[in-house]
């Protein structure tokens, strides 16, 4: 309908919470030169977007593009719960338009909840039987969140019980200097642990004595309080 994209807007706007929003301003760290600088929030949770995109999940990818490049953070994350939607109903040839539209909109795609809510669903699951070079370029990337899509996308893989580019990939961020990449590629290789531990392990056994701390943490949640304190005191037996 032509007045989807005035509705959602309308409707977003409607169930805004200012006192939530100063609470996300802070959580999204959009302090000066912090990674969320500038961005600006409604307040909106994410379960009232969810119903809002299932509702407007036919919208156009014109559509989709003007709330993607929208300054409020909600309005970006609903147009990708939206276009995830859109993306499992299509054939072929609409999931490739899409892949096209999300990688040509990856500078609206800036915080860490836009990429984990899009990244695996959208460019990892279209991946999964296709060359993945795109990943390995994004996590040369100098930008923060190209680089977090990259071992993201990861998880389409792994879920499917296929490591190796997401080992890969955690190797070529082993040294990246940003928390939020430690956090990121811990998670994939815990993830990767819940589904073949002795793989998680041969990584961890490789490169546990240099990874950054955070990102060995998130690794490790799972075991076992003997073998958490081995790896972080830097010892294997």
């Amino acid at each position: 309908m032509a007045n989807d994209f005035k509705n959602i807007k309308e409707e977003l706007q409607e169930i805004q919470d200012p006192e939530k929003a100063k609470i996300l301003l802070k959580f999204f760290k959009t302090g000066k030169g912090q990674y969320g600088e500038g961005d600006i929030f409604l307040g909106i949770k994410v379960p009232e977007q969810r119903k809002i995109a299932k509702k407007y999940s036919t919208i156009p990818l014109d559509d989709i593009s003007q709330l993607l490049k929208s300054k409020f953070h909600e309005f970006r994350l609903t147009s990708l719960l939206i276009l995830v939607l859109k993306y499992k109903k299509e054939d072929f040839n609409g999931k490739k338009e899409i892949i096209d539209f999300y990688l040509s909109h990856m500078e609206n795609i800036n915080n860490w909840d836009l990429v984990d809510s899009s990244a695996p669903y959208i460019l990892g699951d279209f991946l999964l039987d296709k060359d993945k070079s795109i990943l390995y370029r994004l996590a040369k990337s100098d930008n923060l969140w190209e680089r977090r899509t990259a071992i993201l996308s990861t998880f389409a893989f792994i879920k499917n019980n296929k490591f190796e580019d997401a080992l890969n990939i955690a190797e070529i961020l082993l040294f990246d200097k940003h928390d939020l990449i430690h956090k990121a590629v811990g998670w994939m290789l815990r993830e990767i642990g819940k589904r073949d531990g002795r793989t998680e392990e041969e990584f961890l056994e490789k490169h546990h004595r240099i990874m950054p701390r955070t990102m060995l943490r998130y690794a490790i949640e799972k075991f076992d309080n003997d073998k958490k304190k081995f790896y972080l005191r830097g010892l294997y037996w």
